[in-house]
């Protein structure tokens, strides 16, 4: 079975899409390109004369915030696979945490200092490509070993492996979503009137609005997101209340079918997203029963 080559395709879509124009506006191909079209040899070709080409950001600020998110999850990754490995008892060759002095240095602590060198550097020396993207890339990567710890400076204790440990994975999760909504270019005024100051002012009151109902139901992350991305907000805001949040204790009475169908769909979705938070970064540990005194 043959292919169209990719020359032939990419021809084919310029017949049925518009072409940009220098004002800016649509138009339909011109007798030029038409020619041209017309002129080519639209055959097909073996899969062997194929060819795939992935594109990544530019050079500059594009580049470097793909580069960053890049190294933030695949640090995230290694150094939650490393500490699975630690715990577990089939491989116990897999090399142990740093300890200096009978102190387990956790993580963290190189992942701050990379923070501090990347973030100092960038900011002294404002250094062009291809140092930008060097720095962006080590800053991802202090960033990944920090987050991963995010509940050890939350709580100022070490609670990896305990319940409280689940909040690092929230803590990346959020930052993940957050960085890659940024990336695709994802901001409150895209594609609304920015025209006006009208215009502008009601897109972000309507924006603010729907993250702060949103907040209220007790859907905290939905609500950051939803600030870059406002569908996500409203419908966030549509759906019912947590149960336990500002909105379900003013709103849904003791007994009511809305608490009712709040907690029952509350205790589903916890359940779920534990499944996911045991699945990104294991299980916590299981509390040991304290004895009787």
């Amino acid at each position: 079975m043959g292919f169209v080559s990719p020359t032939a395709f990419a021809y084919w879509v310029i017949l049925g899409a518009s072409i940009s124009n220098e004002a800016g506006g649509h138009c339909l191909p011109t007798a030029s390109v038409l020619t041209a079209i017309a002129g080519q040899n639209i055959g097909v070709v073996s899969a062997a004369e194929l060819s795939v080409r992935v594109e990544l950001p530019e050079g500059g600020g594009q580049l470097a915030g793909f580069l960053l998110l890049a190294a933030f999850l695949v640090s995230f990754g290694f150094i939650r696979m490393s500490t699975r490995l630690m715990r577990s008892p089939r491989v116990p060759w897999w090399p142990g945490s740093v300890k200096t002095g009978g102190i387990h240095v956790h993580h963290l602590v190189f992942g701050i200092v990379l923070l501090m060198l990347a973030g100092f550097v960038e900011f002294a020396l404002q250094p062009d490509s291809p140092w930008l993207e060097i720095l962006a890339a080590a800053f991802g990567v202090g960033m990944g070993l920090t987050l991963d710890e995010f509940a050890l400076w939350l709580h100022l204790e070490d609670v990896y492996w305990a319940e409280e440990g689940r909040k690092s994975v929230d803590a990346v999760v959020l930052a993940t979503l957050l960085g890659g909504a940024l990336m695709l270019g994802f901001t409150p005024l895209e594609g609304g009137d920015t025209g006006s100051v009208l215009g502008i002012a009601t897109i972000l009151v309507v924006d603010v609005g729907l993250a702060v109902i949103a907040a209220l139901k007790g859907k905290y992350t939905l609500a950051l997101i939803g600030i870059l991305m406002p569908p996500v907000s409203l419908v966030a805001a549509i759906r019912l209340a947590k149960p336990g949040s500002p909105w379900a204790r003013r709103r849904y009475h003791e007994g009511g079918e809305k608490l009712s169908r709040a907690m029952a769909r509350g205790e589903r979705s916890r359940m779920r997203y534990r499944r996911w938070q045991d699945r990104i970064g294991g299980a916590p540990s299981p509390v040991e029963p304290q004895e009787r005194l």
